[in-house]
Parts: C-alpha cells; structure tokens; sequence
C-alpha cells in the first residue's frame, strides 16, 4: 500500500514525534556541530582574526585595491604580456598532458578490480599520494634547481602534481563503474585487453575528460604563479612589478589572468559538452512514452 504526499503530510501534522528524528541522533547532531562551531571560533581567535589589527590589514586591503591598483596601466606592453601569458598556457597544457599521459596507465594498477595483486595497487595508490603532497611551487623549486630558469620546471612542476592526481581520479572512476559490462565481455571470451577497451574505456572515458579539462583550467591558474619561483610564465612578470611598486601594470597582469582563465572555462565546457554531451537536452520524464500492458479481454 502506498501513501500520496498530501497524506504523509498530514500524517506528520498529527504525528510529529513519528517523524521526528532519534533523540540520540538528535544530540550526536548538535554534539558534532557544537564541537565543529567551538574549533572554528577557537582557530579565529588563536590566529587573530578577533583583533584590530586584522581589521586594520582588511581597510589597507581595500584601500590599496581601489586606490593604488586601479586604473590599469602598462598597455603599450600588452604585446609582451599576452606573449607571455600564451608561454602559461603552454606550461599548463604541456603539464596536463604529460601527466594525463602518464597516469593512464598506472590508473589501471591502482584501482582494486582491476588490479588483483594488492601490494601493487597499495603501492601505486601510495605513490600517486607522495606525488600530489608537495604544491606545485615545491616541485618547481626542486625543478629550477636541477634543470634551471625557464618554462621547462614549471611543465615538470605541473606533470609531477598531475601524475598523482589523474591517478586518485582515474582509478576513482575505474572502481566505480558497472562490472557487468565487463563480465558479459568476459563471458563471451573476451580478454583482458577485451575487456578494458570495450567495457572499461567506454564507461570511464567521459569521466576522464570531464577531469582533464577540469585540470587543465585549474593548471592554467596554477602556472600564472610559478614564476614567481623562476619556473617561466607570466607569474614572473606579475612578482617584478609587485616588488617594483608597480601595482597599476601589475593589475593589467592580474585583468589578463582573469580573463584567460574565463575563456578557458568557457571553451572547456563547449569542449565537454561536444565530447560528453549536454544534460539540458536530454528527454525528461514527462516526455518518454509511457506503455501500459493491453487489459486482458
């Protein structure tokens, strides 16, 4: 027997405490979130977020946004700029790639149901961790050290970061597909390269690019600071003028960051919707036929 809405409702009008939720629960709830309420205010306090001096540092914040940054200067070097932004978005795709690449395959020894040998896949999993503990800025030091100034530690900086990424994310999407695609491919003696390219890669793939193009615009803005360490990039130009007092050009450099990574967030959703397709155009209920079984005469 099923309830319409109307009478659960008006069942949870009369009965409210059938409703209600476990009084246990109710103050494991309020316990959990009491606790979470007091660390935060304690982490406020403790760093000073609850002084004058913070406010203070806010109004010189603001001041110094409305007063010295603007307006932007600098465009007869606009030419430079969008050359070296272009150089960015270089480092970016090239990192992406390059660990995108790299990852694929070792995806396929770090996720449990494809790999049933566990210290392989627990040291892979491991390995993907160490890779994407260090920032990217850390990386890029160790880079500039060993192979010098230049775009080249900012592409390896980001490769590094992004190996261990795609393989959390890729194998993330491998264990969580429908297994039985797969067993029909196997039953039908398929083997295990049968069965990864027409039961796995179909499934994941979608889920892969979604992901790549989604670092791909999150390494684009990581890029745009790794000059800063002399890995290349815009992020260089942005720090010398910042330590020149040039805040004016140093706004132009910020305006043209901005806009680069809207438009690459804009060509990354066209890109996917091309690739992946569009959810807004899929059929909603009330538009798929319904079939009823002919009454029996």
């Amino acid at each position: 027997m099923s309830l319409t809405a109307s009478e659960i409702e008006t069942a949870r009008a009369r009965l409210p405490r059938a409703f209600a939720a476990d009084p246990a629960e109710q103050w494991k709830r309020r316990l959990v979130w009491g606790a979470a309420t007091a660390l935060t205010i304690y982490c406020l306090y403790r760093f000073g977020f609850f002084t004058w001096i913070f406010a203070d540092g806010v109004l010189k914040f603001g001041s110094v946004v409305v007063a010295q940054l603007f307006p932007p200067t600098g465009f007869d070097q606009l030419p430079m700029f969008l050359r070296v932004m272009g150089e960015t978005l270089a480092m970016a795709f090239l990192g992406t790639v390059l660990g995108a690449v790299v990852a694929f395959p070792l995806a396929f020894l770090a996720s449990k149901n494809m790999m049933p040998f566990r210290p392989l896949q627990f040291g892979t999993r491991r390995f993907a961790d160490l890779l994407r503990a260090f920032d990217y800025l850390i990386w890029a030091l160790i880079f500039v050290r060993a192979i010098g100034l230049g775009p080249m530690a900012g592409i390896m900086a980001i490769a590094i970061v992004e190996v261990g990424t795609f393989i959390k994310l890729y194998s993330e999407a491998i264990e969580n597909l429908d297994r039985k695609q797969m067993d029909g491919i196997r039953a039908a003696g398929g083997g295990r390269l049968h069965v990864i390219r027409y039961g796995v890669l179909p499934q994941v793939m979608p889920m892969m690019i979604s992901n790549t193009l989604y670092m791909f615009e999150h390494n684009a803005r990581s890029a745009s600071i790794l000059g800063i360490v002399g890995a290349g990039g815009i992020g260089f130009l942005l720090s010398d003028r910042l330590r020149a007092y040039e805040l004016q050009e140093a706004c132009l450099i910020i305006l043209i960051v901005i806009l680069t990574v809207y438009a690459i967030d804009f060509l990354s959703k066209k890109l996917r919707e091309k690739i992946i397709g569009d959810d807004r155009h899929a059929p909603v209920a009330d538009d798929v036929p319904q079939f009823t079984e002919p009454k029996a005469k």
